[in-house]
């Protein structure tokens, strides 16, 4: 299974205690990289979260945002009255020591550190809720990853079919260019007026024949194609090996260059890079 790491989720939840929505996004990332904006009140559930993630994606870079309208208006203030009776006996009890007694308020009361207390909220129905929201999102973003990674398959598998064809064309050719350069050699060594010695000659065209071989570089090539084939039908994230896949692709398209002695072949290796090059950039979003 492919699955792209490129990909968006939403979800939506509601009931008694608020409303609830979770987004995710992920782009390509060489490794798993969460970041978490959650509100104050669901705090305490990003580990569970990054676990969550981490058990069900390989790579990616993600950004999880949670959202929470709490049906609560605002914080509830409740008056400990036994402080408050505590801070007005006393505050009496200096007044009656005191010539001019400053009189004391309500407020001035309330400022007193202990007696307003605020009453703890309930957010246990909205974290229940939260947890199973974030779980229906990473299933959906995962489902969405999977279709955008099978979009992708086609697209591999063509270019592949594509490099298969250009190599087996190269490797055609390639007895007929080495007996042309055998017939090019022959006619320089005429030209020059040079005796042929059979086996001056027969060291040359070991020499030209090892420095022109691409035989080993068209069956690299049909090896590593071969195993991206192979790679595609496993079930396991599989974008860091299709990464290194392309560079030995990548690797032998340059010495098959690097080695022509005709034009069909630096035009067959020039096409091998450019189909190797459109396959990598869409392997960058594999995860």
């Amino acid at each position: 299974m492919i699955r792209s790491m490129t990909a968006f989720a939403r979800s939506d939840a509601q009931g008694d205690w608020g409303v609830l929505t979770c987004e995710i996004r992920t782009v390509n990332h060489r490794y798993l990289e969460p970041s978490f904006r959650l509100p104050e009140a669901l705090r305490e559930l990003e580990n569970r979260f990054r676990e969550r993630l981490r058990a069900q994606l390989g790579r990616g870079k993600v950004d999880v945002s949670l959202r929470f309208q709490s049906t609560e208006t605002g914080p509830r203030l409740n008056v400990d009255e036994s402080v408050a009776q505590a801070v007005n006996e006393a505050a009496n009890h200096i007044n009656r020591m005191l010539d001019n007694p400053a009189h004391l308020n309500a407020l001035d009361i309330l400022r007193w550190p202990g007696v307003l207390v605020s009453a703890e909220q309930d957010y246990s129905g909205a974290k229940a809720a939260a947890e199973g929201l974030f779980a229906d999102t990473v299933a959906e973003l995962v489902s969405v990853r999977e279709r955008e990674g099978e979009r992708l398959r086609p697209l591999l598998e063509d270019r592949l079919r594509t490099i298969g064809t250009l190599v087996a064309d190269v490797r055609k050719l390639m007895p007929a260019l080495l007996k042309a350069q055998e017939n090019a050699l022959r006619n320089r060594f005429e030209q020059a007026r040079v005796d042929l010695d059979p086996d001056r000659l027969a060291q040359e065209m070991v020499m030209l024949a090892q420095k022109c071989d691409v035989a080993e570089e068209l069956d690299r090539l049909d090896a590593h194609v071969q195993e991206v084939v192979d790679v595609l039908q496993t079930d396991v994230a599989i974008g860091r090996k299709l990464d290194f896949l392309m560079q030995e692709l990548n690797r032998e398209a340059n010495t098959l260059s690097s080695k022509s002695i005709d034009a069909r072949v630096t035009r067959a290796a020039v096409d091998l890079k450019v189909l190797i090059e459109q396959m990598r950039e869409q392997v960058q979003n594999i995860e």
